[in-house]
């Protein structure tokens, strides 16, 4: 399952509004979200407006295509756009990717095939 990781920079004058309008969300627009194929999305807000996004996704493409097209998404989309520096583009599409550099899961699978170096197995010196 692809994981989504993206940064935005928000607007230091528009912070508050911004968390306004996060505080909720349209319903119809969680609705789309959801619809789209992303779960387990989270935004995180750092100091001075820089913004971290993280979702999950079985097919991130058809979940970017679902919400280009769709009218409700277009619409929050353009109300958006506003709060971001430095974007070409509607914010759900133009924000900078993160390339993932580690991943807990992946590597306990990955090491689950080695054994463990633990107190029990390692040798003593003679």
């Amino acid at each position: 399952m692809p994981r989504v990781a993206f940064q935005l920079q928000v607007r230091p004058e528009l912070l508050d509004e911004y968390l306004e309008r996060h505080s909720p969300v349209w319903p119809e627009m969680l609705a789309e979200i959801a619809a789209s194929g992303r779960r387990n999305y989270s935004l995180f807000l750092g100091d001075g407006g820089r913004l971290f996004g993280y979702y999950e996704t079985d097919d991130d493409e058809a979940a970017q295509a679902y919400l280009a097209e769709s009218p409700i998404a277009t619409r929050w989309e353009a109300e958006m756009s506003r709060f971001f520096i430095g974007l070409d583009g509607r914010p759900d599409q133009a924000a900078t990717r993160l390339p993932e550099v580690f991943n807990l899961d992946a590597q306990l699978a990955s090491a689950s095939d080695v054994p463990a170096s633990t107190p029990d197995n390692e040798s003593s010196p003679s």
